[in-house]
C-alpha cells in the first residue's frame, strides 16, 4: 500500500482510498479552476471521486452535498524544540500567516520573516540573504519548503514539524480499517 499527496486528479494512478483535505476557513478559495483560481477541476467532480473529506481547522466549507464521511482534524505544530527561541521564519506556501501562527503556537518568538510565492524554488543567493537577515536567529521553515531546498542549502535550517490531530480518532480508524481489509 502506498500513500501519496496531491494525486487526486492523476487518473493514471489506481487509488484504493481517496481523501480530499480542505481548509475549514478558506475552503476551495474562489472555487475556480486554473488559471482563474487554484483548483485543477470543479469541486463537484473531485468530491464525486472522494471516499471522505477531511476538514482541517475551524469552519465548514461548502461541500456541495457531499454524502460521504466528513472528518475533522487540526494541525499540531512543533515538538518543543523552538519554545522560547527567537527565530527567522521563511516559507513559500499559500498561506504564510498560518505558518507564523503555528510557530507561535509552538512557542517560538518571531524575530523576522520572509515569504515567497507558493512552491518557490530557492536560489542559493536567496538562502544566503535569509541567513544575513536572520543574524544569529535560526532559520525555520516548513517541511514542504525544506524538501525543496538542495542538500547544500539545508545546513542550519530548522523544520517546524506538524501533524494532523483528528477530533475523532475512531472515525479515521474505521475509515482506514474499512479500506485496508479491502486491499
Amino acid at each position: 500500500m502506498s500513500v501519496m499527496d496531491d494525486g487526486h486528479q492523476n487518473f493514471t494512478l489506481h487509488k484504493d482510498l481517496s481523501l480530499v483535505v480542505v481548509d475549514g476557513e478558506t475552503g476551495f478559495a474562489n472555487g475556480l479552476i486554473l488559471p482563474a483560481g487554484p483548483l485543477r477541476e470543479p469541486v463537484s467532480e473531485g468530491l464525486a471521486r472522494a471516499h471522505a473529506v477531511i476538514v482541517m481547522g475551524d469552519g465548514l466549507p461548502d461541500l456541495g452535498g457531499f454524502k460521504g464521511p466528513i472528518i475533522r482534524a487540526r494541525l499540531r505544530a512543533g515538538n518543543g524544540t523552538l519554545r522560547g527561541k527567537s527565530v527567522f521564519a521563511f516559507a513559500g506556501i499559500g498561506r504564510p500567516e498560518k505558518f507564523i501562527t503555528s510557530l507561535k503556537e509552538a512557542g517560538a518568538v518571531i524575530g523576522g520573516s520572509r515569504f515567497f510565492a507558493d512552491h518557490h524554488r530557492y536560489r542559493t543567493d536567496e538562502i544566503s540573504a535569509l541567513r544575513v537577515a536572520a543574524g544569529r536567529a535560526p532559520l525555520v521553515t516548513t517541511e514542504k519548503d525544506f524538501v525543496r531546498l538542495r542538500p547544500e542549502q539545508r545546513f542550519g535550517i530548522t523544520i517546524l514539524p506538524v501533524r494532523a490531530v483528528f477530533d475523532d480518532n475512531m472515525a479515521i480508524s474505521h475509515l482506514l480499517d474499512s479500506f485496508v481489509g479491502a486491499v
